[in-house]
C-alpha cells in the first residue's frame, strides 16, 4: 500500500515538480494538487479525498498554511501536515508547529530528505530537522545542549514513546498498564524536567534524542 499525499502550493511549477520527485518514491503517490487552503477544504468534503498526508505551503492566497493547519487539525486530526516554506524564521516554524503542522521543510531541500521526511512521518508522527527542531526548544525556553545531562527514567521513556502517537492520555494509560493519574504524573515531571508546557514539545524532544529506537 501506498501512502497518499496531496501538495497545497500556490506556485504550479513547484507543485507539479514535487508531484514529479514523489512519483519516483516506492511508498507514496499524489492524489492531487491544490493552490490555497479554501480549495483543499473543499476537496476534502468527499471522503475519497482525504490523504494520509498533506505538504502544505505555508505562505498563500485566499487561505495561507497557518490558517489551513489550525483548520485541518480541527476538523482532520487524522491527516498529518507538512509544513513546506522558504522561510525558516523562529516565528513561522513555531506557529506551524502550534497550529498542528508535525513537520517543516524548505522548499530547496534535497529530494532524499523529502522522502526522508514523508518517511519519518509515517513511521513516527513528526519530522524535524535539527534547525527547526532547535528553534521549536528555543521557543519553549530550552537549550538542546542541555537535554543529555537530564536524567529520564525507563517508564518515563516509555511514555515519551506515547507523545508521538494519536493516543489519548488515558489510551497511553491503558497502554501501559498503569491509571491516567500515574500517566499524568510522568508527563508533569518531564514538563518539568526539560522546562516544557505542550505535548508537542515532548514529541519533538523523544525524536530530537532518539528515544523513539531505544
Amino acid at each position: 500500500m501506498k501512502y497518499s499525499i496531496v501538495i497545497v502550493d500556490d506556485h504550479v511549477l513547484i507543485a507539479k515538480a514535487l508531484r514529479g520527485i514523489i512519483a519516483n518514491f516506492i511508498d507514496f503517490e499524489v492524489l492531487y494538487e491544490c493552490e490555497n487552503g479554501k480549495e483543499l477544504l473543499q476537496k476534502l468534503e468527499n471522503k475519497k479525498n482525504i490523504p494520509h498526508l498533506v505538504l502544505l505551503d505555508v505562505s498563500m492566497p485566499v487561505m495561507d498554511g497557518f490558517e489551513t493547519a489550525a483548520r485541518l487539525k480541527e476538523q482532520y486530526p487524522e491527516i498529518f501536515v507538512i509544513a513546506l516554506s522558504m522561510q525558516d524564521d523562529e516565528n513561522s516554524v513555531v506557529k506551524m508547529v502550534k497550529n498542528g503542522a508535525r513537520g517543516y521543510l524548505l522548499k530547496n531541500a534535497h529530494p532524499v530528505e523529502l522522502e526522508n521526511a514523508l518517511k519519518s512521518m509515517m513511521k513516527n508522527g513528526f519530522y524535524y530537522p535539527d534547525w527547526a527542531a532547535g528553534k521549536v526548544f528555543a521557543n519553549m525556553g530550552v537549550k538542546m545542549s542541555d537535554h543529555p545531562k537530564i536524567a529520564i527514567s525507563d517508564r518515563e521513556k516509555e511514555f515519551l514513546k506515547y507523545t508521538v502517537t494519536e493516543m489519548t492520555y488515558k489510551e497511553i494509560s491503558e497502554k501501559m498498564c498503569c491509571s491516567p493519574r500515574t500517566v499524568e504524573g510522568y508527563r508533569n515531571s518531564l514538563f518539568e524536567k526539560l522546562m516544557l508546557k505542550t505535548r508537542v514539545g515532548l514529541a519533538v524532544y523523544a525524536i530530537r534524542n532518539g528515544i523513539l529506537e531505544d
